[in-house]
């Protein structure tokens, strides 16, 4: 099973915010909470929940990848209950140190996003709370069609996903995942990204063909050749032809049980 290795766009990830990227976690939110955020990237997101916690609330920013997280430090220095660390998710150590640990958009990248979740859970309190969000890669859907070259690269990085062990449909599988990891109150809510023509937000393909697009060159699955011919055609399919673009996407929440305090009586 692969490891995720390319770096997720800085543009992509700074023009995120709590407020319209992760907009169940950023209700669920409230002053004087100690929130965990997996995968934070340069911090956008992150920010603003530190900044919804309020300065009697503490935030921790978690990644991999160095560089990320010296922009999220310079970018957000003046935030001073909000922290960043180098860490990777499967070797956390926190115990019920959290009210709410959340990852947005990473799951989807890991092979073993069972046991993510579980040091996920270890973090948070009983009666603390996990909030996923992650995509649902088979499901995404543009109108009209798009381009025949972008077509072949998407099916491409599907299937170069398969291969590292990465699950393409992870956010219809969440709930299940929760239930299994013993979570209570399971919810599930539709958080598609939608986008229409000549937006930013409908360019994150052309992102991922750039960058990603690489990898997937390097590992066999499309040729250099393909995948310029993919980035040429989608660009010009979201400037000119594109009607709507939905990324498939679901937000799961739930609560970790408290001990059954019965249990340990003697």
């Amino acid at each position: 099973m692969g490891t995720q290795t390319h770096r997720s766009s800085p543009d992509v990830l700074n023009r995120r915010t709590l407020q319209c990227d992760h907009r169940v976690l950023a209700d669920l939110l409230r002053p004087g909470m100690a929130v965990l955020d997996i995968g934070c990237g340069t911090g956008a997101i992150t920010a603003g929940i530190a900044k919804a916690v309020g300065p009697e609330g503490w935030v921790v920013g978690v990644d991999r990848d160095a560089p990320l997280l010296d922009m999220a430090r310079r970018e957000h220095a003046a935030i001073t209950n909000l922290v960043f660390e180098q860490q990777d998710v499967l070797e956390l150590s926190y115990d019920a140190c959290f009210d709410i640990a959340t990852a947005a958009r990473a799951l989807q990248w890991m092979a073993n996003p069972v046991l993510a979740l579980e040091r996920m859970i270890a973090a948070v309190k009983p009666g603390g709370m996990v909030v996923v969000l992650d995509y649902n890669h088979e499901r995404n859907a543009w109108t009209p069609d798009p381009p025949a070259e972008f077509a072949r690269f998407y099916r491409a990085f599907l299937d170069w996903r398969a291969a590292n062990g990465w699950n393409n449909a992870i956010a219809d599988q969440l709930p299940d995942l929760f239930c299994r990891a013993g979570l209570a109150d399971i919810r599930t809510f539709d958080s598609d990204e939608v986008a229409g023509r000549g937006s930013a937000a409908a360019a994150i393909c052309t992102h991922l063909i750039e960058g990603v697009g690489r990898q997937v060159v390097a590992a066999g699955f499309l040729g250099e050749d393909q995948r310029v011919d993919a980035g040429e055609r989608f660009r010009e399919y979201v400037e000119s032809r594109l009607d709507e673009q939905t990324l498939s996407m679901r937000t799961v929440t739930g609560v970790r049980r408290a001990p059954d305090s019965s249990a340990t009586q003697s």
